[in-house]
């Protein structure tokens, strides 16, 4: 899904070229980074600007992932995994607004999302590797070590504390957002002032507008093969991250394993095929959608409603076909479910 995202992309830009004027024109970039492709569609007045406001997007989307990888050794993060066990550690004023966005989702969405699940995806085998199922004396050592309470953050000094050794941070279900908000920043001081930035299709920014439209078209597939896109939307000065299980799975006796965890219940998650969600932030909107893939519908609307009233969400789950959730989304102003419709 995520490929066909921005092969779905590329034809909707290429009929705005049209109306362009002749002072501005589409460029395209792509770069490698975090596990993924990042690309940038931007409108700039020259070659030269539009390059260099691209080269300085993607050194900023390098500087992140060498910031909060947990991949790399040499990272912030990865010396606070090492650290943090054993005494309050400081960090940089971004990282710590990183950890501190990361624990304030961790915590209004009670695990849904958490920062803390890299013993997690280590024992189900999706870190550095295609996946395996744990044994229940896996899950068990690592019970004590999953989970947002663990993690404790000092604003005076900004230091990081684990409270229990073995706490291994992973940001994979928010840094792309963090990395997309930070690269926009980078667009905005270019003076540029239209733009989509896709990183990898899960998180996408539409900045400004192209000349002569209200937004940026972007279609959303749907998870299954063959099955009809799922919606429709303009961005503009907003955010869109989607989550699935297309990504990163794996099959084991007939069974599908997806990538995302509930923290909770230390397993995939089963049940749904696809969360996308809409918000000004992509930092937000990367964390959303992974709290509502991992929710029930139910627990989804009482979250949304408290905590992210503003944001709109669509939530495709299993069942007999797949069936399609909507929360503000085309001005609905609830998630309904005489809305749901059937997806064959």
């Amino acid at each position: 899904m995520m490929r066909s995202l921005t092969s779905r992309i590329l034809p909707v830009l290429a009929g705005l070229i049209l109306s362009v004027p002749a002072s501005a024109q589409l460029y395209t970039y792509r770069h490698a980074a975090m596990g993924t492709e990042f690309t940038v569609y931007l409108y700039a007045s020259s070659e030269t600007e539009a390059q260099s406001a691209s080269s300085a997007v993607f050194d900023e989307v390098d500087r992140i992932e060498q910031e909060l990888s947990n991949y790399r050794d040499t990272s912030e993060l990865s010396r606070i995994d090492r650290e943090a066990a054993l005494a309050p550690t400081t960090t940089d004023p971004e990282t710590f607004s990183f950890l501190a966005q990361s624990l304030h989702w961790s915590q209004a969405s009670d695990g849904a999302f958490d920062i803390t699940v890299g013993p997690l995806m280590k024992s189900w085998g999706f870190f550095r590797s295609t996946g395996r199922i744990p044994t229940a004396a896996d899950l068990a050592r690592i019970r004590p070590l999953v989970g947002y309470q663990n993690l404790e953050l000092d604003p005076a000094t900004r230091s990081v504390h684990f409270r229990v050794p073995g706490v291994d941070l992973d940001p994979g279900g928010i840094g792309k957002g963090f990395a997309v908000d930070a690269a926009v920043a980078i667009l905005r001081a270019h003076h540029i002032s239209a733009a989509l930035l896709s990183a990898g299709s899960s998180t996408l920014y539409g900045l400004g507008h192209p000349p002569g439209q209200p937004g940026w078209r972007v279609v959303i597939p749907a998870a299954t093969p063959n099955a009809p896109p799922v919606s429709t939307v303009l961005l503009r000065d907003t955010s869109l991250s989607t989550a699935n299980c297309n990504e990163k799975h794996f099959t084991a006796d007939g069974h599908l394993y997806c990538h995302i965890m509930d923290p909770r219940t230390l397993r995939p998650v089963e049940g749904r095929l696809q969360v996308s969600v809409i918000d000004a932030s992509a930092t937000t909107s990367d964390a959303l959608s992974n709290v509502l893939f991992v929710d029930t519908p139910t627990q989804s609307l009482a979250f949304l409603r408290h905590e992210a009233p503003n944001a709109r969400a669509l939530i495709l789950t299993t069942g007999h076909g797949c069936t399609l959730y909507r929360w503000r989304w085309n001005n609905r102003k609830s998630l309904n479910r005489s809305l749901a419709q059937r997806i064959h």
